[in-house]
């Protein structure tokens, strides 16, 4: 049953304060106070995010303040905010906030290693957004809330109401705002759920590093074996359907922790793109739509309720978000021993790349630091070829240190527990976008499998003219025809062009970072 609280402390006194009701009471409160709200066929809770469909990096801003300062990789991601527009952002949150007739606690964990974990208090307006928290959050037990004390860190969500677009550093009327030294983080402007569970984790950027943890914007899954395979990859690019084996347990889908003692998950749930979700080819997270799983922004028959996981009228970002017991395979609690494969996922649009090869530690820290994928055409008002999206980290949005900090403790960690990395390209493969066609998710899975059933360790390989990388000469299960992307393409000519193109950007992306590499990384990229 939910529980009433007290907010005072935050100069909260709103009439109904609603703290971690569980999942049934907030689809009442959602279908009853949220003219958006409706139940699938399955039972998740539809609902609307509003006019933001997905976040808003542009109007994230990090208070600078003394203490914190100088861990900050301050700059386009990081954009510097003064503590007193804070406080005016934050006055602004807790007024709105006041002026509601009831608002929602979720009080929840971050990380599932209790050496490691901290508390984390959600503020929020929409039922919607408590039950997102409920499933992201690791969910405490009964006698683990009523001993939960003072969070470490508190989110004030009062996305519903605008920033004022006067105030000093305020780029439009969304503004995300985040204090370390004060452990608040302020959302005005955006009721996109993802604000929220992305916010928590850049807070664990911060404060893990620290502590020579490894903060990952990565998947992560182990085998009967013990074995452990860590996918890192930008939206799009598989690390969420690839990670739900059924052969392998899924000790999280996005955000991870690697320590002295093994891998653990942040959160306790999963939030996965529904675009093109069918039963067919995404089993696991398939049956995960069900009762308790928010559906945002997603088409629906109006009579029988069934979603449409095609269509795209409202965002291509129609997410699912679940506790992670909804998949059956799920390890819980979510920690594992330390990586044995190292993943490394990319959607290359210019179709250039091989579907799978193996890199060398130099050339791992050179991709990590990279973090390629593509945009294709036509996804973007002018875009008509094929663009790089270059994310250091695979996650730049949500790294608060120089990447540099991470790739170092990578590179620590693979080469003390003797890890293997791998680069699997899940893009286009016969031409760039317009021409070539998809990797079938059929031999994207075969290379998986092949990667943990340990057939290609001792696999002879072959360097990639262009890009360096060892590519296997065979894979179980995959087309000979497939392995050297080169030989799938109709026009070589072009092909060598597109590549020598690519390799160009990756050169130019890369020189941003070249002071703070050794030689032998600044080597191990692709020459043009």
């Amino acid at each position: 049953m939910a529980e009433s609280f007290n907010l005072k402390q935050y100069g909260i006194d709103t009439a109904e304060v609603i703290r971690n009701a569980p999942p049934g009471a907030l689809y009442e409160y959602a279908i009853h106070h949220d003219r958006t709200a409706a139940i699938s066929n399955t039972g998740a809770l539809m609902i609307r995010s509003g006019a933001k469909t997905g976040r808003s990096p542009s109007d994230k801003r990090i208070v600078d303040l003394p203490a914190s300062s100088d861990d900050i990789w301050w700059g386009k991601i990081n954009v510097r905010l003064d503590e007193r527009t804070f406080d005016v952002n934050r006055e602004r949150a807790v007024d709105f906030l006041n002026t509601c007739d009831r608002i929602y606690v979720m009080d929840g964990f971050a990380g599932w290693d209790p050496k490691y974990r901290i508390k984390v208090r959600i503020i929020c307006t929409r039922a919607y957004h408590a039950l997102f928290m409920h499933n992201m959050l690791i969910r405490p037990t009964a006698e683990e809330l009523e001993t939960f004390g003072d969070p470490d860190y508190v989110v004030y969500n009062a996305g519903k109401f605008p920033a004022n677009r006067h105030t000093s550093h305020m780029t439009s009327k969304t503004s995300v705002d985040l204090c370390f030294e004060r452990k608040e983080f302020v959302i005005l402007g955006t009721e996109y759920a993802g604000e929220m569970k992305k916010g928590i984790f850049s807070v664990m950027h911060y404060i893990m590093p620290k502590q020579g943890v490894l903060s990952m914007h990565c998947s992560a899954n182990e085998g009967d074996d013990g074995s452990v395979s860590l996918f890192f990859g930008l939206s799009g690019t598989g690390k969420t359907t690839l990670s739900a084996d059924a052969d392998r347990h899924l000790i999280g889908d996005d955000e991870h922790c690697w320590s002295d003692d093994g891998v653990f998950n942040i959160e306790g749930g999963c939030y996965a793109k529904a675009i093109g979700l069918s039963a067919e080819k995404e089993p696991e997270i398939f049956g995960a739509i069900r009762y308790g799983t928010v559906l945002e922004n997603v088409v629906y028959d109006a009579e029988t309720r069934v979603v449409d996981y095609d269509d795209v009228s409202i965002t291509q970002n129609t997410r699912a978000s679940y506790p992670i017991e909804y998949i059956d395979n799920a390890k819980i609690p979510c920690v594992g021993g330390h990586p044995n494969h190292i993943i490394f996922l990319t959607y290359d649009a210019f179709g250039v790349l091989p579907p799978v090869s193996r890199l060398t530690p130099e050339q791992a820290m050179y991709h990590f630091i990279s973090g390629y994928t593509a945009k294709v055409a036509g996804t973007e008002m002018g875009v008509t070829e094929p663009q790089a999206t270059f994310s250091a980290g695979f996650g730049a949005a949500f790294l608060i240190m120089h990447p540099s900090r991470y790739a170092e403790l990578l590179a620590q960690k693979m080469e003390q527990h003797h890890a293997k990395a791998w680069l699997i390209n899940t893009g286009l493969t016969g031409g760039a976008y317009g021409t070539g066609t998809r990797m079938s998710l059929k031999d994207t899975r075969a290379i998986i499998n092949a990667i943990h059933a340990g057939q290609l360790d001792d696999m002879s390989t072959v360097a990639d003219p262009i890009f360096g990388v060892g590519v296997p000469t065979s894979v179980p299960g995959v087309p000979q025809s497939l392995l050297t992307p080169q030989n799938a393409w109709a026009d070589k000519s072009a092909y060598d062009a597109t590549a020598r193109k690519l390799a160009g950007l990756f050169q130019k992306n890369f020189e941003q970072f070249a002071d703070g590499s050794s030689e032998a990384i600044r080597n191990a990229g692709p020459k043009a």
